[in-house]
Protein backbone atom coordinates (compact mmCIF):
# COMPACT_ATOMS: atom_id res chain seq x y z
CA UNK A 1 0.00 0.00 0.00
CA UNK A 2 1.21 3.01 -0.96
CA UNK A 3 1.27 6.46 1.17
CA UNK A 4 -1.81 8.51 -0.67
CA UNK A 5 -3.42 4.74 -0.61
CA UNK A 6 -3.44 4.79 2.78
CA UNK A 7 -4.18 8.71 3.66
CA UNK A 8 -7.20 7.71 0.57
CA UNK A 9 -8.42 5.25 3.37
CA UNK A 10 -8.21 7.66 6.41
CA UNK A 11 -9.88 10.31 4.73
CA UNK A 12 -12.81 7.40 3.51
CA UNK A 13 -12.96 6.62 7.53
CA UNK A 14 -12.87 10.38 8.86
CA UNK A 15 -15.85 10.83 6.13
CA UNK A 16 -17.65 7.44 6.99
CA UNK A 17 -18.15 9.14 10.76
CA UNK A 18 -18.79 13.01 9.73
CA UNK A 19 -22.09 14.73 9.68
CA UNK A 20 -21.34 17.86 8.21
CA UNK A 21 -19.04 17.38 4.85
CA UNK A 22 -18.29 20.51 2.60
CA UNK A 23 -15.85 20.85 -0.64
CA UNK A 24 -13.78 23.51 -1.57
CA UNK A 25 -12.82 23.13 -5.61
CA UNK A 26 -10.49 25.57 -7.37
CA UNK A 27 -9.09 25.46 -10.78
CA UNK A 28 -7.75 22.16 -10.32
CA UNK A 29 -10.37 20.20 -10.37
CA UNK A 30 -11.13 21.08 -13.95
CA UNK A 31 -7.43 21.33 -15.60
CA UNK A 32 -8.55 17.29 -15.95
CA UNK A 33 -11.45 18.02 -18.24
CA UNK A 34 -9.65 20.43 -20.52
CA UNK A 35 -10.03 23.71 -18.68
CA UNK A 36 -6.64 25.50 -17.76
CA UNK A 37 -6.40 27.70 -14.75
CA UNK A 38 -6.46 31.44 -14.76
CA UNK A 39 -3.04 31.86 -12.46
CA UNK A 40 0.38 29.97 -13.04
CA UNK A 41 1.91 27.35 -15.14
CA UNK A 42 0.21 26.97 -18.42
CA UNK A 43 -2.55 29.44 -17.14
CA UNK A 44 -4.92 31.76 -18.79
CA UNK A 45 -2.91 34.99 -17.77
CA UNK A 46 0.21 33.70 -19.56
CA UNK A 47 -1.41 34.32 -22.57
CA UNK A 48 -4.07 37.06 -21.97
CA UNK A 49 -3.55 40.30 -20.99
CA UNK A 50 -5.89 39.82 -17.01
CA UNK A 51 -6.56 43.01 -17.85
CA UNK A 52 -9.54 41.60 -20.41
CA UNK A 53 -11.14 40.24 -17.21
CA UNK A 54 -12.00 43.60 -15.30
CA UNK A 55 -15.49 44.77 -15.78
CA UNK A 56 -14.04 48.69 -16.82
CA UNK A 57 -12.36 46.96 -19.84
CA UNK A 58 -15.49 45.12 -20.52
CA UNK A 59 -17.86 48.57 -20.51
CA UNK A 60 -15.69 50.14 -22.56
CA UNK A 61 -14.58 47.38 -24.97
CA UNK A 62 -17.42 44.74 -24.96
CA UNK A 63 -16.65 43.53 -28.54
CA UNK A 64 -12.84 43.50 -27.45
CA UNK A 65 -12.83 41.56 -24.40
CA UNK A 66 -15.28 39.21 -26.21
CA UNK A 67 -13.03 38.58 -29.40
CA UNK A 68 -10.02 38.46 -26.91
CA UNK A 69 -10.54 36.26 -23.67
CA UNK A 70 -14.73 35.35 -23.28
CA UNK A 71 -14.90 33.44 -27.19
CA UNK A 72 -12.35 31.15 -25.86
CA UNK A 73 -13.45 30.63 -22.53
CA UNK A 74 -17.05 29.98 -24.65
CA UNK A 75 -15.16 27.16 -26.67
CA UNK A 76 -13.83 25.65 -23.56
CA UNK A 77 -16.84 25.50 -21.44
CA UNK A 78 -19.01 23.98 -24.27
CA UNK A 79 -16.71 21.23 -24.63
CA UNK A 80 -15.34 20.20 -21.39
CA UNK A 81 -17.20 17.59 -19.24
CA UNK A 82 -16.75 15.92 -15.66
CA UNK A 83 -14.28 13.72 -15.01
CA UNK A 84 -14.04 11.24 -12.35
CA UNK A 85 -13.29 13.98 -9.60
CA UNK A 86 -16.39 15.89 -9.97
CA UNK A 87 -18.47 12.84 -10.56
CA UNK A 88 -16.87 11.77 -7.30
CA UNK A 89 -18.08 14.60 -5.13
CA UNK A 90 -21.73 13.93 -7.06
CA UNK A 91 -21.43 10.39 -5.43
CA UNK A 92 -20.39 11.57 -1.85
CA UNK A 93 -23.47 13.77 -1.99
CA UNK A 94 -25.54 10.60 -3.14
CA UNK A 95 -24.02 9.00 -0.52
CA UNK A 96 -25.36 11.52 1.74
CA UNK A 97 -21.96 12.20 2.97
CA UNK A 98 -21.17 15.52 0.84
CA UNK A 99 -23.44 18.62 1.35
CA UNK A 100 -22.85 21.44 -0.29
CA UNK A 101 -19.74 22.50 -3.07
CA UNK A 102 -18.33 25.20 -2.95
CA UNK A 103 -16.20 26.40 -5.90
CA UNK A 104 -14.22 29.06 -7.19
CA UNK A 105 -14.73 27.68 -10.94
CA UNK A 106 -17.33 29.16 -13.36
CA UNK A 107 -17.64 26.27 -15.79
CA UNK A 108 -20.82 24.60 -14.73
CA UNK A 109 -19.52 20.77 -14.20
CA UNK A 110 -20.14 20.69 -10.45
CA UNK A 111 -24.09 20.19 -11.67
CA UNK A 112 -23.39 18.58 -15.11
CA UNK A 113 -21.83 15.91 -12.67
CA UNK A 114 -25.13 15.38 -10.43
CA UNK A 115 -23.73 17.46 -7.44
CA UNK A 116 -27.32 19.61 -6.43
CA UNK A 117 -26.06 22.12 -3.82
CA UNK A 118 -23.33 24.53 -5.25
CA UNK A 119 -22.20 27.93 -4.13
CA UNK A 120 -20.94 29.28 -7.37
CA UNK A 121 -18.35 31.82 -5.82
CA UNK A 122 -16.87 33.70 -9.03
CA UNK A 123 -20.52 33.19 -10.38
CA UNK A 124 -20.95 30.94 -13.72
CA UNK A 125 -20.03 31.09 -17.34
CA UNK A 126 -22.56 28.57 -18.25
CA UNK A 127 -25.29 31.39 -18.43
CA UNK A 128 -25.14 34.48 -20.03
CA UNK A 129 -27.29 37.64 -19.04
CA UNK A 130 -28.93 40.60 -21.44
CA UNK A 131 -27.32 43.70 -20.06
CA UNK A 132 -30.67 45.82 -20.77
CA UNK A 133 -33.41 43.50 -20.43
CA UNK A 134 -32.06 41.06 -18.27
CA UNK A 135 -32.94 38.21 -20.51
CA UNK A 136 -30.56 34.94 -19.60
CA UNK A 137 -29.20 32.62 -22.43
CA UNK A 138 -27.99 29.54 -21.82
CA UNK A 139 -23.90 29.36 -23.26
CA UNK A 140 -24.40 26.59 -25.37
CA UNK A 141 -27.29 28.76 -27.47
CA UNK A 142 -25.33 31.70 -27.56
CA UNK A 143 -24.39 33.40 -30.99
CA UNK A 144 -21.43 34.68 -31.53
CA UNK A 145 -21.49 35.46 -35.46
CA UNK A 146 -21.52 38.58 -34.17
CA UNK A 147 -19.86 40.27 -31.52
CA UNK A 148 -20.63 41.11 -28.86
CA UNK A 149 -23.35 38.43 -28.81
CA UNK A 150 -26.75 40.41 -28.70
CA UNK A 151 -30.35 39.78 -26.70
CA UNK A 152 -33.35 40.21 -29.19
CA UNK A 153 -34.06 43.32 -27.68
CA UNK A 154 -30.66 44.28 -28.54
CA UNK A 155 -28.65 44.86 -25.47
CA UNK A 156 -25.25 42.92 -24.70
CA UNK A 157 -25.06 39.56 -23.50
CA UNK A 158 -22.34 38.98 -20.45
CA UNK A 159 -21.41 35.81 -18.55
CA UNK A 160 -23.16 35.25 -15.28
CA UNK A 161 -19.58 35.23 -13.64
CA UNK A 162 -17.45 37.72 -11.34
CA UNK A 163 -15.29 39.81 -13.04
CA UNK A 164 -12.45 41.78 -11.53
CA UNK A 165 -13.61 44.84 -10.20
CA UNK A 166 -16.96 43.23 -9.02
CA UNK A 167 -17.77 42.31 -5.73
CA UNK A 168 -18.61 38.71 -5.24
CA UNK A 169 -22.25 37.81 -4.31
CA UNK A 170 -22.68 38.64 -0.34
CA UNK A 171 -25.43 36.00 -0.06
CA UNK A 172 -22.80 33.52 -1.67
CA UNK A 173 -19.89 35.29 0.72
CA UNK A 174 -22.39 34.56 3.78
CA UNK A 175 -23.77 31.08 2.91
CA UNK A 176 -20.41 29.83 2.61
CA UNK A 177 -18.54 31.33 5.66
CA UNK A 178 -21.67 29.73 7.55
CA UNK A 179 -21.21 26.36 6.09
CA UNK A 180 -17.43 26.55 6.55
CA UNK A 181 -18.02 27.18 10.26
CA UNK A 182 -20.50 24.42 10.79
CA UNK A 183 -18.75 21.24 8.95
CA UNK A 184 -16.54 19.29 10.44
CA UNK A 185 -14.95 18.31 7.16
CA UNK A 186 -14.04 19.94 4.44
CA UNK A 187 -12.65 18.62 1.08
CA UNK A 188 -9.82 21.23 -0.09
CA UNK A 189 -9.37 20.09 -3.57
CA UNK A 190 -7.63 22.04 -6.89
CA UNK A 191 -7.19 25.41 -5.66
CA UNK A 192 -4.09 27.08 -5.22
CA UNK A 193 -5.64 28.70 -1.67
CA UNK A 194 -4.19 32.28 -2.71
CA UNK A 195 -7.23 33.99 -3.98
CA UNK A 196 -9.10 35.66 -1.37
CA UNK A 197 -12.37 36.01 0.13
CA UNK A 198 -12.55 31.85 -0.92
CA UNK A 199 -9.23 30.94 0.83
CA UNK A 200 -10.41 31.92 3.89
CA UNK A 201 -13.16 29.01 4.18
CA UNK A 202 -10.74 26.26 5.39
CA UNK A 203 -9.21 29.04 7.89
CA UNK A 204 -13.08 29.43 8.84
CA UNK A 205 -13.81 25.22 8.95
CA UNK A 206 -10.40 24.92 10.84
CA UNK A 207 -10.51 27.26 13.73
CA UNK A 208 -14.21 26.07 13.92
CA UNK A 209 -12.87 22.59 15.01
CA UNK A 210 -13.26 20.50 11.38
CA UNK A 211 -10.51 18.71 9.52
CA UNK A 212 -9.12 20.06 6.82
CA UNK A 213 -8.61 17.36 4.03
CA UNK A 214 -6.48 18.84 0.85
CA UNK A 215 -6.64 16.80 -2.01
CA UNK A 216 -3.66 19.02 -4.39
CA UNK A 217 -0.97 18.38 -7.02
CA UNK A 218 1.58 20.36 -4.98
CA UNK A 219 1.64 21.92 -1.43
CA UNK A 220 -0.20 25.31 -0.88
CA UNK A 221 -0.06 27.83 1.93
CA UNK A 222 -2.79 25.32 3.60
CA UNK A 223 -0.17 22.56 3.79
CA UNK A 224 0.65 21.47 7.18
CA UNK A 225 -0.92 24.52 8.55
CA UNK A 226 -4.36 24.61 7.83
CA UNK A 227 -5.04 20.95 6.34
CA UNK A 228 -5.29 18.82 8.48
CA UNK A 229 -3.34 16.44 6.37
CA UNK A 230 -2.63 16.58 2.54
CA UNK A 231 -3.51 14.10 -0.42
CA UNK A 232 -0.88 14.63 -3.18
CA UNK A 233 -2.02 13.56 -6.45
CA UNK A 234 -4.84 14.51 -9.47
CA UNK A 235 -8.03 15.22 -7.88
CA UNK A 236 -10.14 12.68 -9.78
CA UNK A 237 -7.24 9.81 -9.53
CA UNK A 238 -7.30 10.71 -5.45
CA UNK A 239 -11.37 11.67 -4.86
CA UNK A 240 -12.19 8.48 -7.11
CA UNK A 241 -10.13 6.32 -4.34
CA UNK A 242 -11.80 7.80 -1.55
CA UNK A 243 -15.23 7.08 -2.95
CA UNK A 244 -14.08 3.25 -3.66
CA UNK A 245 -13.06 3.04 -0.10
CA UNK A 246 -15.75 4.90 1.80
CA UNK A 247 -18.35 2.46 -0.36
CA UNK A 248 -16.42 -0.39 0.88
CA UNK A 249 -16.72 1.31 4.26
CA UNK A 250 -20.29 1.56 4.11
CA UNK A 251 -21.62 -1.57 2.39
CA UNK A 252 -23.77 -3.69 4.48
CA UNK A 253 -22.07 -6.41 6.36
Amino acid sequence: MTFVESLAEKAALDLSRSKSVVALTGAGISVESGIPPFRGKGGVWEKIDPAYAHIDTFHNDPEKVWEVLLKGLKDLVDRARPNPAHEGLARLETLGVLQTVITQNVDGLHQMAGSTDVIEFHGSFAWHKCMDCGSRCPNSELDLNRLPPRCRCGGIFRPELVFFGEMIPSHHLMRSEQIASECDIMLVVGTSAIVQPAALMPVIAKNAGATVIEINKEPTPLTGTISSYSIMGKAGEVISDIVAELELIMKPQ
